[in-house]
């Protein structure tokens, strides 16, 4: 169901509100340029500092622009699992496609505590769920023998893998099942990845070049329509779209996520450059590195 390129979509604001008619615009780019899926309300979406009445708001407003066009991934973790089975019920009223939920930040649960918790949003609500493994923002780190277990429910189809170690994607494609989706969480490491067996990724990248992220899905077979490889699947093609998208991929983690995205968005006249505290704006050698990486891939 989710395969190819996914985007992991950032929320703009206008005045301290949500930009209606800018991420209405960043969607269609998104459908036109050959992105496979939406994810609203992510990590880049900012959704931590979301009511949750925008949080409602911007799923619900995803499904309708996209108008069963491309499937939506609606993020819908939380620390709290009371919190994450409602944002999942919401998620499946408004039409949604799948939910991805964030293992629980802070409280740091226990591999058990993890099972429990994924279990409790998977027998509340019968929608598609991909996990969401990034241990770099919640200090807790979902275990491939767990992540083995968590596959075996019926809903639960996935995991977007961020924890930076190309070991544990491995030991996760070896332990599950084959229709199991694991994507790539992590834009430098995409394309290694795919010599293991990932199926798509999302992406903070794909937010400024859409296209030429889910192209280097698209030359390998793999698409929105599923991992059908080519008779022929374009390595050397892939590759060269890997080092392509190399500075640009490093760039936009030279600070916190989504504070360089949401830089480049705005150089690029997408959005407005405006982030909610505790985030604040790209400034000084970090800026202008974030220029010269858009000058280089002539988006500037």
């Amino acid at each position: 169901m989710f395969y190819g390129s996914g985007v992991a979509l950032v929320t703009p604001f206008k005045d301290g509100k949500i930009d209606e008619k800018a991420l209405t615009q960043l969607i269609e780019e998104q459908i036109t340029t050959g992105t496979d899926f939406l994810v609203p309300c992510g990590t880049t979406g900012e959704s931590p500092t979301l009511s949750h009445e925008e949080h409602d708001w911007i799923i619900e407003h995803s499904v309708k622009i996209a108008q069963g066009r491309i499937k939506v991934l609606a993020g819908a973790g939380s620390n709290s699992t009371a919190e994450a089975i409602r944002l999942t019920q919401h998620a499946k009223e408004v039409g949604a496609d799948g939910t991805l939920q964030i293992t629980p930040y802070y409280n740091k649960p226990t591999q058990d505590g993890l099972l429990a918790h994924f279990e409790a949003i998977h027998e509340a609500v019968d929608l598609p769920i991909v996990l969401y493994n990034v241990p770099g923002r919640t200090s807790v780190n979902l275990l491939p023998e767990t992540v083995t277990q968590l596959a075996k429910f019926k809903n639960i189809i996935g995991i977007k893998e961020a924890s930076g170690s190309l070991e544990q994607v491995s030991q996760i494609i070896e332990g599950c099942s084959s229709d199991f989706i694991v994507l790539s969480g992590e834009d430098s490491l995409t394309f290694p990845m795919l010599s293991l067996g990932v199926k798509g990724a999302i992406s903070v990248t794909a937010n400024l070049v859409p296209k030429l992220c889910a192209e280097m899905f698209h030359c390998l077979g793999i698409s929105r329509h599923g991992t059908q490889m080519t008779k022929n699947p374009n390595w050397e093609k892939a590759r060269e779209i890997h080092f392509k998208l190399s500075e640009i991929n490093r760039t936009l983690f030279i600070a916190t996520n989504p504070i360089p995205i949401k830089s480049a968005l705005a150089m690029t006249g997408k959005i407005k450059d405006e982030l909610r505290l505790p985030l604040t704006s790209l400034k000084g050698e970090k800026r202008q590195a974030l220029e010269n990486a858009l000058v280089n891939l002539q988006l500037i």
